[in-house]
């Protein structure tokens, strides 16, 4: 695929919006894309904290709900292709159930990962829909290996790499391209030489490891 000249829409969580980037303009992901590969714009609609799928109760922070699944409709139409990367916060502190492959609502992240990626194919019809799911991550002395601890997790909640197979499972389902950053990326937190160099906390890249992401991506857009 050739990028040069395309306008893209990324929607994602606080790494998309930049969090742990010390200059956003020169090294978050999606702008080091649009000089790597001379795109023409990148709509960038990350929101810290935010999931895929509907929360139950709300949050402390409203804005950790606006769940991608409602802020689908809300960016540019006329985009040449979107770009979704976001599951992680779902895994640490989202209160809607794991879910199963039956499940086609936002009330659970399996429903909401195939509600999200139909929305996006009706609103972009001939365009490409890519997501990337999670990286691996240590955060706050929590391995990615684990269930997250947090109070409002339900019963069946799951280790991050269950989340990654279910966003792998539904593209294939989907036929939308995904690219797996759990394997791909290169970059485990659990190791602490990964941890210091690439991340500002065992979750939010630097700008090396945005440096990282930027050209695994750019690869992949290009493979296909």
């Amino acid at each position: 695929m050739k990028l040069n000249g395309l306008v893209i829409n990324f929607l994602g969580d606080s790494i998309t919006e930049g969090s742990g980037v010390s200059n956003i303009p020169e090294n978050r992901y999606d702008n080091r894309l649009k000089k790597m590969y001379d795109l023409k714009v990148v709509n960038n609609y990350g929101i810290g904290g935010t999931r895929l799928a509907h929360q139950e109760k709300p949050s402390e922070n409203p804005r950790y709900d606006l769940c991608f699944c409602g802020r689908a409709y809300n960016m540019d139409r006329n985009a040449d292709m979107v770009v979704v990367y976001g599951g992680v916060n779902d895994y640490i502190h989202g209160d809607a159930h794991f879910g199963t492959m039956e499940d086609h609502t936002p009330e659970t992240f399996c429903g909401a990962v195939y509600f999200l990626m139909k929305t996006l194919k009706s609103l972009y019809p001939e365009k490409p829909i890519v997501f990337m799911t999670p990286a691996h991550c240590n955060y706050n002395g929590m391995s990615d290996a684990d269930i997250s601890p947090r109070a409002m997790k339900k019963p069946d909640a799951q280790p991050l790499s269950a989340y990654v197979k279910a966003i792998k499972a539904r593209g294939a389902e989907l036929d939308i391209p995904v690219l797996d950053l759990f394997e791909a990326l290169g970059i485990d937190p659990n190791k602490e030489e990964d941890k210091a160099r690439y991340t500002a906390d065992g979750l939010h890249f630097n700008d090396d490891g945005q440096e990282i992401l930027a050209r695994t991506l750019g690869e992949f857009l290009l493979s296909l």
